[in-house]
């Protein structure tokens, strides 16, 4: 929608072309009344050069139209009144009717005028204000600013033309170009002085391009840009007026985009700070359990040492070395869970057989596996997998140690795994007790712990577990099994051919 055409038109000087027109009205209307003329009276010739009037009223400006109303009344009296092809009047009775003729023209030359400027300006003001509402509309709907000024940039330049940019400031106050019609869009060094003169300022500057400060209710925003197609395009106040209340609008909406990414990073802050507070809080009794019971083993050694038996500084020196592990396991689950969310884990891919991993894991495990049956499924034709050996040892160790920590000493514990389309399942199942309803999906929920794991864990092993495999394009769930107990499975895409595996010798 364009408002540029309408005032072009009107900053024209001279009508010539009406002038033509209002000259050729009446010459037209001449013709048909000679016509009619031995037909009709000379009041229905004066009605024919009134339509004429009315005509060049309704398609030219003012100036025409006084035109067309004198040109008529001397046509008439030139062609139609006796004496004929003279300007004389022997009766002075038509001095009244030219008179009359002249008024009646004006009056009807005025009054076309001026409705067709009221429908003109009705016009104009309908396209300004479907222009604001489609800003406004638009603006209202989008998030982001990025978003934001390129909206406005393009509803500018569908409305006013020429070379657009909107600049805002940066920490140190010093503006930068955000948004342009252009891209790249440079400006000179004589643009770059007026747009801080007029941010500093809060004033219009700029000679070839101007620039508007972008004030809101909070104060001054940024600085709007612009270099119009002609160089009086904003000359018309109408066009100035819609002008400034288009940069009020835009003006407004960066201020709501600011708020938002204030409210966006407050509630970061916020919600980090919780977080900190609740693992703190989590992880506060974990840490302090083991140390209070390594603290209490070795005073009890080195205090009484000499005066125990074997048996008892066997079991203190036993106890000092559990506690030791499980202290060492929580802050590596600490420290990994600090790497996932900081983005400072990489994963490098390279193609291993799955077999290998879980062996590696329940090596690692094996002498808290004890005599403990774990059963293994896993097919020998099971293609190679493009993974991070050892980050998915460690998914692996984290849901062998998950099913050790909640299921009973003789239960068994199965490991399978199966190839499906452009992905290879991995599963542990245990024959516990199972996830209560509704935890199928929290239980992967950092720092949450159920009912039934209260005091066994930090809640931090199968977060990692998801990050982890997320990290790896894969995803992870749980499901409880009819027979009891609870299956975890995470599936690790395969979209490539894996190399195949020569056959060994023997």
């Amino acid at each position: 929608m364009s408002l540029r055409r309408t005032s072009s038109v009107r900053s024209r000087p001279t009508d010539w072309p009406g002038y033509g027109l209002a000259a050729a009205v009446v010459v037209l209307c001449t013709a048909l009344s000679w016509v009619i003329f031995p037909y009709f009276e000379l009041s229905d010739i004066i009605m024919v050069y009134l339509l004429g009037v009315v005509g060049v009223s309704a398609w030219t400006g003012r100036a025409p139209s006084l035109l067309a109303s004198v040109l008529t009344v001397l046509a008439f009296d030139f062609f139609f009144v006796p004496p004929y092809f003279s300007f004389a009047v022997l009766d002075s009775q038509y001095i009244v009717t030219f008179s009359v003729m002249l008024i009646v023209a004006l009056i009807i030359s005025g009054l076309t005028v001026r409705i067709r400027g009221q429908a003109e300006s009705a016009s104009e003001r309908e396209r300004r204000t479907a222009a604001l509402y489609a800003l406004s509309r638009e603006l209202a709907g989008t998030r982001g600013m990025k978003d934001l000024l390129d909206v406005s940039v393009r509803h500018l330049v569908d409305v006013f033309g020429g070379r657009i940019a909107v600049l805002l400031p940066d920490a140190g106050g010093r503006l930068e170009p955000r948004a342009a019609s252009i891209a790249p869009f440079q400006l000179g060094p004589d643009d770059v002085a007026a747009s801080q003169w007029a941010y500093e300022r809060r004033q219009i500057a700029g000679r070839q391009m101007r620039f508007v400060p972008l004030l809101a209710s909070r104060g001054i925003v940024g600085v709007l840009g612009m270099r119009p197609d002609e160089g009086h395009a904003l000359d018309p106040p109408e066009q100035q007026r819609l002008f400034e209340t288009f940069s009020n609008q835009i003006a407004l909406a960066i201020e709501r985009g600011l708020l938002a990414e204030e409210a966006q990073t407050a509630q970061v802050g916020i919600e980090t700070e919780r977080l900190r507070n609740v693992l703190l809080s989590s992880v506060s009794h974990d840490l302090r359990t083991p140390l209070a019971s390594i603290t209490g083993s070795a005073s009890s050694l080195l205090e009484s040492g000499d005066s125990l038996d074997a048996r008892t500084r066997h079991e203190l020196l036993q106890a000092i070395h559990e506690e030791a592990d499980r202290l060492n396991r929580l802050v590596q689950d600490l420290l990994e869970m600090t790497r996932l969310e900081s983005g400072a884990v990489t994963v490098r891919k390279e193609w291993h057989p799955v077999e290998e991993l879980v062996g590696a894991a329940l090596g690692r495990l094996g002498k808290r596996i004890g005599p403990r049956p774990v059963l293994t499924r896993i097919p020998a034709d099971l293609p190679l997998v493009p993974l991070d050996g050892v980050l998915i040892e460690q998914v692996l160790i984290n849901l062998i140690d998950n099913a050790l920590k909640y299921t009973p000493e003789t239960s068994p514990i199965e490991i399978a795994a199966s190839a499906d389309d452009g992905s290879v399942t991995v599963e542990v199942a245990d024959r516990g007790p199972g996830l209560a309803s509704g935890d199928e999906r929290r239980v992967f929920d950092k720092l949450y712990r159920g009912q039934a794991e209260a005091g066994r864990g930090s809640g931090l092993g199968l977060a990692i577990c998801r990050g982890i495999v997320e990290a790896h394009g894969g995803r992870i769930w749980a499901e409880n099994r009819l027979q009891g107990g609870v299956t975890f499975r995470f599936t690790l895409p395969v979209k490539e051919t894996p190399p195949s595996i020569p056959p060994t010798d023997g």
